[in-house]
C-alpha cells in the first residue's frame, strides 16, 4: 500500500470519525452528565438523517442540519416524556422509542429501505464549490465536517456552563439535592435528553450527506460506537474540565474510526466488524481498571522489596 492510499484511508476515517463523533458528544451530555443511559441513539441518528435527506432533497441543503436537530429533540422529548412522566424505566424507555423510531422512519421514507442523494446538494458539494481550484480542494470534507463538529463542541460547552446547564450537571451528579431546590429534575432530564438527541440528528444528518444515501439501517451499532468514542476520549482525556472533556470524546471517535479502517484492510469478514467494536468497548472500559490495578500491584512490589532492606 502506497503512502498516498494509506493518506486517503486515513481522511476517509477521520471523516467519518468527526461526523460519528456528534453521536459521542450527544452520550457526552445524557450519559455522562446527566446520568441517563439513552438506548433510542440507534433509531435518532436514522431519523436525523431520513429528516435531513428529505429536506435536503427539496433544495435546501443548510437548513436540513435544524431540521435533524429538530427531529432529534422530538425524539429525546418522548424518550424524557416516557422517562419522568410516565414511569417508564429510562432503559426501556430507550428501548421503545428506538422501536417506533424505526416504523416512524420508514413511513419518512415512503416505504422504501434507501434514499439516494446523488442528484442533491449537501453542505459537502457546497463546501467543495467554494474550495474549488484552492489546494486544500481535496479536503472539502474534512474540512467542513471540522468546523460543524469545533462549532458543536463549543455551543455545547457554553450550553453546560451557563445556569441551565450547571442545573443539567447537577441533575445527573445529585438528584437528591437537586430534588430538595428549586431546580425541577424532571424538567432538567427532558431538556437534556432533547438537547443530547438534537446532536445525534445533527450527526445522522450529515452521515446521510456525506454518503450521499440513507440506508434503513444507517444508524445500526451507531451507540455501540459513540460509548466506545467517549470512553476512549475519557481515557485518554482523563476528567478534566468541559472543553477537555468535549474534545477527548472527538479524538476518541476519530480514534476508533482508524482502528475500524485498520481493521478492514485486514481484510477482516464484515460480521466480525460488530466484534471489533465490542472488543474496543471492553478495551475502553478496562483501561483505566487495569491501570490501576498495575499501578497497585507495583507499589506492593516495591513494598516488599524495601521490605528486608529496611529491617
Amino acid at each position: 500500500m502506497d503512502f498516498g492510499t494509506l493518506l486517503g484511508l486515513a481522511q476517509s476515517a477521520a471523516e467519518l470519525g468527526l461526523i460519528c463523533s456528534l453521536t459521542a458528544l450527544s452520550l457526552y451530555l445524557s450519559y455522562s452528565m446527566l446520568n441517563v443511559c439513552d438506548l433510542s441513539t440507534d433509531g435518532c441518528f436514522t431519523l436525523g438523517a431520513v429528516v435531513g435527506a428529505n429536506v435536503s432533497l427539496n433544495g435546501h441543503p443548510f437548513l436540513a442540519l435544524p431540521a435533524a436537530m429538530l427531529a432529534g429533540m422530538l425524539s429525546g422529548f418522548v424518550t424524557g416524556f416516557l422517562q419522568t412522566k410516565m414511569g417508564v424505566n429510562s432503559l426501556l424507555a430507550g428501548i421503545i422509542v428506538n422501536t417506533a423510531l424505526y416504523s416512524v422512519n420508514v413511513a419518512a421514507m415512503d416505504g422504501a429501505s434507501l434514499i439516494p442523494l446523488n442528484k442533491a446538494d449537501t453542505v459537502f458539494t457546497k463546501a467543495k464549490g467554494l474550495l474549488e481550484g484552492s489546494l486544500i480542494e481535496e479536503q472539502y470534507k474534512l474540512l467542513a465536517v471540522l468546523v460543524i463538529v469545533a462549532a458543536a463542541v463549543a455551543v455545547l460547552v457554553a450550553f453546560l456552563k451557563t445556569k441551565l446547564g450547571m442545573s443539567i450537571r447537577c441533575a445527573g451528579d445529585n438528584p437528591d439535592m437537586v430534588r430538595s431546590s428549586s431546580i425541577n429534575i424532571v424538567h432538567m432530564t427532558i431538556i437534556g435528553l432533547c438537547a443530547s438527541n438534537a446532536l445525534t440528528g445533527l450527526s445522522g444528518c450529515l452521515m446521510a450527506q456525506a454518503q450521499k444515501s440513507v440506508d434503513i439501517n444507517l444508524g445500526n451499532g451507531m451507540l455501540t460506537i459513540a460509548l466506545a468514542s467517549l470512553l476512549i476520549g475519557r481515557t485518554l482525556m482523563g476528567r478534566g474540565g468541559l472543553a477537555l472533556g468535549g474534545v477527548g470524546v472527538v479524538v476518541g471517535a476519530v480514534i476508533f474510526r482508524l482502528v475500524y479502517a485498520a481493521a478492514l484492510r485486514l481484510d477482516m469478514p464484515a460480521f466480525m466488524l460488530k466484534a471489533v467494536s465490542s472488543v474496543i468497548v471492553v478495551a475502553a472500559i478496562s483501561l483505566p481498571y487495569l491501570k490501576a490495578s498495575w499501578e497497585v500491584l507495583l507499589r506492593k512490589i516495591r513494598h516488599k522489596r524495601r521490605g528486608p532492606a529496611d529491617a
